[in-house]
Order: structure tokens, then C-alpha cells, then sequence
């Protein structure tokens, strides 16, 4: 592939060609009704047999949810607003909140792929006491904790989230703004314990 004219390094340097592997994808069964997907994927990785046609594939379909991790750092956790003096300390700083953009995430994530997980999973015992409190105005709690789709859905309502039959599943962004109200509301319960 050629280097395009107008790129502005091309005024004054002789930019070289790229060669690159073309993967096409074509949906064999449809769903009814529909159209078969038909998609080009290029690539500068090798692709020399099917099994890595299929991996770069595979890979791609990933991106999304990458994306929607890196949103997570930037947007909900902010981290671009940083001023650390050095490095060392927003590499120490990007690390932590990282694992809790992941965390958020997953989250997310679990609650759309096994929304029968308990909640323990992915809860302390007086993170999901907490969380049913609040939500149920109670002190009394179910005798097995409940499915990890409804914590969810209640950590959402806590960011904004109004939970009505057509607002679909809670997105990334309730989960945070509602992840960080939980935090306070757990710290305020451990501290009440105490």
C-alpha cells in the first residue's frame, strides 16, 4: 500500500510502501432475515495459514472492548488529569488504576455474561449488605446473596442509572459513577462496625 501524498512527512522524506495482509470475513450463516456480514481486516502481522487468519480475526474483535477499558481510564477515572512530578509515580499511579478500570470493566462484563454469578464473586460480604440496604431501604438481607446482574444494576442505580424495563443493561459509566458511591457507603458501614 502506497504511503497517501498528502501526509506531511511525504514533502520531505521518500516514505516507503506497506505490505500488508488482507484477511476477508464473510458471515456464512446469517440470521434470518438478515444480510451475511462481509468485512476486509489489513494487517502488517503475518498471516500464512488459516489458523492465523482466524487469530487476527479474533484479535480484532477484542478491540471493542478494549476501547471500552481504556474509556474507563480515561474518562471515568480520569487519568489523564494527572499531574504526578515524575515517572515513577504516574507509572505507579497508572498501575492502580489500571486494575480498577479492569475491575469496573469486568465487572460490566460479568453481569451481561453470567448474570447468575452470586454476587460474592465480585463483592465483599458488606460491600453487597451495603449495596442491598441502600437500594431496598431494609436491614434485612436475602439468605443467599444475590445474582451478580442485580448487583450490578444496583451499583449503576447508585451512578444515575434509572433501571426502567427499557433501559437495557447499565453501562460502563453508571458502573463507575455508582462504584464510587458503594466505596463510600462501605467505608462509612466498616466504620460504623468499628
Amino acid at each position: 500500500m502506497n504511503p497517501p501524498r498528502n501526509h506531511i512527512r511525504h514533502k520531505t522524506e521518500n516514505l516507503p510502501d506497506l505490505n500488508l495482509n488482507a484477511v476477508y470475513v464473510v458471515e456464512t450463516h446469517p440470521p434470518d432475515g438478515g444480510e451475511a456480514l462481509e468485512w476486509m481486516l489489513l494487517t502488517d502481522l503475518p498471516v500464512t495459514h488459516f489458523d492465523e487468519a482466524v487469530e487476527k480475526v479474533r484479535w480484532y474483535c477484542l478491540r471493542w472492548r478494549i476501547e471500552v477499558f481504556h474509556k474507563v481510564l480515561k474518562s471515568g477515572l480520569r487519568v489523564e488529569q494527572c499531574r504526578l512530578q515524575t515517572a515513577d509515580r504516574l507509572i505507579r499511579y497508572l498501575t492502580v488504576m489500571s486494575i480498577i478500570a479492569w475491575r469496573i470493566y469486568w465487572t460490566t462484563l460479568i453481569a451481561r455474561t453470567n448474570p447468575q454469578t452470586p454476587c460474592t464473586s465480585l463483592l465483599a460480604e458488606e460491600e453487597w449488605k451495603v449495596l442491598y440496604s441502600k437500594i431496598h431501604n431494609t436491614k434485612s438481607y436475602p439468605k443467599k446473596p444475590p445474582p451478580i446482574r442485580d448487583a450490578v444494576r444496583w451499583i449503576a442505580m447508585l451512578g444515575g442509572f434509572l433501571a426502567r424495563k427499557s433501559d437495557g443493561e447499565p453501562g460502563v459509566t453508571t458502573v463507575w459513577r455508582g462504584w464510587k458511591r458503594l466505596f463510600d457507603l462501605s467505608e462509612g458501614w466498616n466504620l460504623a462496625q468499628t
